[in-house]
């Protein structure tokens, strides 16, 4: 018989973490590799090792925690993310690690040991809000970056992700990938209004959208607001703003599960009464179809090239991250909606509108997620926030679906 799972130690546990890095409101903000995530990630690998498990710290700074099976073979693996984004929640990520911990927390108070050995990870720089590409650590241990590249990725400061490792203490030795999982399974918040909305218990997740991060570079021509015409502006901050215009207007057009987002804007010189010359923004396209994201990217990429030509300025483009649809494991995903049901939990199956780990680690085996829901959809918000009974339901769930696998 399955253990139950207790809520104590998980709900203290996202407490304490919380604090660490805590904002006002009740957020978070520890960006990956900063003095805030060192201190995250030591009270987590503390909790890892006061449960008896073996603390693995790989090349890119993943921290992974196995318990022994009764067999030597491929562990069954569970975990998320502990690095935030500057104004974000406590659950967002961090849940789905102290789950797992909560996970191997009731298997030893049953002295229960599993057939195949578990693991329980956190990833290095999932939300990519400091170092691009996001999902950065589970990325290189899938192998689809290179160890190089990431250490060369800088912030906004020039500090690479290399030397950060190695300042915070988290530059390991294991090379990334050595452990590779019999199976991956992530459990998380929604991050969207739509458990919530339907009064759903538990999101059976099937996909994750395609992602495209591209940042933008326009170069004009500074001039007096006052006395240059219309006609005769090189305005780098009029092309910036019709994209806006135009991503909105073009998702609405596509519609589906189609989104598009200007988030991030610099002007310069940026002052009220003078044309700007330069203009730094980004596009957050993402789609469940590849055909369709493509067909997004063109068309941003189109108008773009329209209005720089009309408007004479200059455009250089660069791609922060790329990542095509994923699809789960069918027989996966399966089984997380059966372990649901037997607990009375009602479900629905749905795509993940967010990246998340589980989508590179679908490159090394079955994977799938579990969702949760999250308040009137808030995240990456201060307000974020999970009802504790859902907590504890998800982190059931997993506990449930990770001894049936680790028995298989």
């Amino acid at each position: 018989m399955t253990p139950e799972l207790s809520d104590r130690h998980l709900l203290a546990n996202l407490d304490a973490l919380a604090r660490i890095g805590a904002i006002d409101g009740g957020g978070c903000a520890r960006l990956a590799l900063s003095d805030e995530d060192r201190q995250g990630r030591d009270l987590v690998v503390g909790w890892m090792k006061e449960l008896g498990l073996d603390v693995r710290i790989d090349a890119i700074g993943n921290v992974i925690g196995v318990r022994a099976g009764r067999e030597d073979l491929p562990p069954v693996m569970t975990g998320s993310h502990i690095d935030t984004v500057r104004t974000g929640g406590r659950y967002d990520g961090n849940y789905g690690v102290l789950a797992g911990l909560e996970v191997v927390r009731a298997l030893n108070a049953a002295k229960v040991v599993t057939r195949r050995p578990l693991a329980v990870a956190f990833f290095t720089n999932e939300e990519g809000a400091r170092f691009q590409p996001d999902m950065m650590g589970s990325l290189v241990y899938a192998g689809g970056l290179g160890l190089n590249e990431a250490y060369a990725a800088a912030d906004k400061d020039g500090l690479a992700v290399g030397d950060e490792l190695r300042r915070i203490g988290y530059l390991g030795a294991t090379k990334p990938g050595a452990l590779r999982p019999h199976a991956f399974v992530e459990l998380h918040i929604e991050q969207g209004p739509i458990l919530d909305e339907e009064k759903v218990r538990i999101g059976v997740v099937e996909s994750v959208q395609g992602i495209s991060w591209t940042e933008y570079t326009v170069t004009g021509v500074s001039n007096h607001a006052g006395t240059t015409p219309m006609r005769l502006r090189r305005d780098a901050g009029y092309l910036a703003a019709s994209v806006n215009l135009f991503a909105r207007k073009l998702a609405w057009e596509m519609g589906g599960d189609q989104v598009a987002t200007v988030g991030a804007l610099v002007l310069r010189p940026n002052l009220i009464n003078v044309v700007p010359n330069r203009a730094v923004f980004t596009v957050d396209l993402r789609n469940t179809d590849e055909a369709k994201l493509q067909e997004a990217e063109a068309r941003v990429a189109a108008h773009i090239a329209e209005v720089a030509a009309s408007e004479r300025v200059a455009v250089e483009s660069k791609v922060l991250a790329r990542f095509e649809p994923v699809i789960f494991d069918p027989g996966l995903v399966d089984r997380v909606e059966r372990h649901a049901r037997a607990l009375s939990l009602s479900t629905r199956r749905m795509p993940s509108g967010a990246g998340h780990d589980a989508q590179m680690m679908q490159r090394l085996c079955p994977t799938a997620m579990i969702f949760v829901p999250s308040v009137e959809g808030l995240s990456h918000n201060v307000k974020e926030h999970t009802e504790p009974a859902d907590l504890v339901a998800g982190a059931q769930v997993l506990l449930n679906l990770i001894v049936e696998l680790a028995e298989g």
